[in-house]
């Protein structure tokens, strides 16, 4: 049985970055709802309750019963978590003076303390809060305060609660790595025994129990994801998957031939579909970014559906969603941010159940899992590419000749981000065709053509991303062979905007 962290979400901003921290710590976590822990889970080992954007005496505030966990694992409060704590025992809990954000270091600290051990002195942590605890109970002992904050970290004597109203998740926290491992391993007990190849053979023994004999319909889309998530089920099922690779006319140039052949090359089993007519049908003056991804996600269901009444004695319908997908699509405060085509709105008609085993996975996670499974390097390293393909990346409505006019862009950016060594050094990059058109000239003629921007961000999860900064001189040049080859553009942008507050793609 997999041991694991169980991190309650509360709704902070950062919640994923603690599971990511733990999984860095090589132990497996899951997040889960505030009010969704598993009783009963012989596998939990601890469990961190996440910040929020709430305040504890909030009307609509998130709370949990805290008894569900108390005395039966070890328990952390990560900010809003150990205010909850404090204040559920009859700690108070008051507005800071000012909203406490940025660096502040630990003055004073238990270092004998099991979650502070090997902590350095005067070590720099990250406050992002507009509350404080002001008073703990005389059970509560303070471990750990800086100039601003007295009550800075705690622990509830004799019990394996602590509290820290820092958050130890974040870079800026410089021993915030130790403190969880403090936590999860020394405090926890977890072995540190989870890795991909770990992951492999629990989730490959999973879907054969979970699948049995029963048949499989995959919906691939050329990138790591799917193809990570039809190798592991090739290993557990092989002969009883079937995959689909749809053509929705979104491709970036020459995709669908190309992934067809490394699909193939894979031994995997695939059928290749052109919906490409259907698709642009359907799109066909539409504009709003929201609408395109539904009605991508929609077409994508119904050629499924199609395709997998023609094969027999199908039951379940498998994807590559991965746990940002998740969290974008639906936040724990109900916050859409963009939906996905992998997560919403699977249709009852297709009497079809749903296998996602990398859904609990970061995308640096996958590409570890699809290096161990021993796939080839150009698939594992690929960019991600938004399951709506190019119709998020052309501002306004779709037409074949837009497409093609991207597709052109795109494929000159990307082959000039390989040529110059740039490729893997950034973690997503693309063209945006822009709904404007600009003055030009070329030659001794004016002209009024279409705007592209180009986009690539550096990143390791795609909650958050930075513009990368390309050279000058790579830029100029690919400015220039997109001007002078791609004809409909006579102006190129780059977005230096980082992700919060843009997205990576523009809708």
């Amino acid at each position: 049985m997999q041991e694991k962290i169980i991190i309650l979400d509360f709704g902070s901003q950062t919640t994923q970055l603690i599971g990511r921290r733990v999984r860095e710590l090589d132990v497996f976590c899951e997040i889960l709802p505030y009010n969704k822990f598993p009783e009963g889970d012989e596998s939990v080992k601890g469990v961190i309750l996440s910040g929020s954007p709430f305040s504890v005496y909030d009307q609509n505030a998130f709370k949990m019963d805290l008894y569900k966990v108390r005395g039966k694992y070890p328990v952390l409060g990560i900010c809003y978590g150990a205010q909850f704590i404090a204040d559920s025992n009859g700690g108070t809990v008051e507005p800071a003076g000012s909203r406490e954000y940025g660096r502040a270091h630990l003055g004073m600290f238990d270092k004998n303390n099991p979650l502070l051990q090997n902590v350095k002195e005067n070590s720099q942590v990250w406050m992002s809060h507009g509350d404080t605890i002001t008073s703990v109970p005389s059970y509560f002992k303070t471990i750990a305060s800086t100039d601003e904050v007295a009550i800075a970290a705690y622990q509830v004597e004799n019990e394996k609660i602590w509290g820290v109203q820092f958050h130890p998740e974040v870079y800026h926290t410089e021993d915030g790595t130790q403190i969880l491992k403090n936590f999860v391993v020394n405090i926890c007990g977890c072995t540190q025994d989870w890795s991909p190849a770990s992951f492999i053979e629990n989730t490959v023994a999973e879907l054969k129990e979970q699948l049995g004999d029963d048949k499989v319909v995959l919906g691939l889309s050329g990138g790591v994801d799917s193809s990570v998530t039809a190798v592991l089920l090739n290993k557990a099922i092989g002969k009883n998957l079937t995959c689909i690779f749809v053509d929705h006319g979104l491709l970036r140039k020459n995709e669908f031939k190309n992934v067809m052949r490394d699909y193939e090359c894979l031994g995997l089993n695939v059928i290749g579909v052109d919906a490409s007519e259907k698709f642009f049908s359907e799109l066909e003056g539409v504009t709003e970014p929201e609408k395109k991804r539904k009605i991508i996600g929609k077409g994508f269901i119904d050629v499924f559906d199609q395709e997998a009444h023609k094969l027999k004695d199908v039951k379940w319908l498998a994807q590559g969603t991965i746990y940002p997908d998740c969290i974008e699509s639906l936040s724990i405060t109900g916050t859409v941010i963009k939906s996905h085509h992998n997560v919403g709105g699977l249709p009852a008609k297709m009497n079809l159940s749903l296998c996602e085993p990398l859904r609990l996975l970061f995308k640096d996670e996958v590409r570890r899992v699809g290096t161990k499974l021993g796939m080839p390097e150009h698939l594992i390293s690929r960019h991600p590419f938004p399951g709506p393909g190019l119709a998020v990346r052309i501002l306004g409505d779709i037409t074949p000749e837009k497409v093609q006019i991207l597709q052109e862009a795109d494929d000159i950016f990307i082959q000039g981000l390989r040529d110059w060594g740039l490729y893997d050094k950034v973690w997503q990059a693309g063209v945006i065709l822009l709904p404007v058109q600009s003055v030009g000239v070329m030659g001794d003629e004016r002209t009024y053509e279409r705007a592209v921007a180009l986009r690539a961000v550096t990143s390791t999860d795609a909650m958050t991303a930075d513009w990368a900064h390309l050279p000058y001189e790579f830029l100029g040049k690919i400015s220039n062979e997109i001007i002078n080859k791609v004809k409909g553009v006579n102006r190129v942008t780059y977005d230096i905007s980082s992700k919060p507050p843009a997205t990576i793609e523009w809708e």
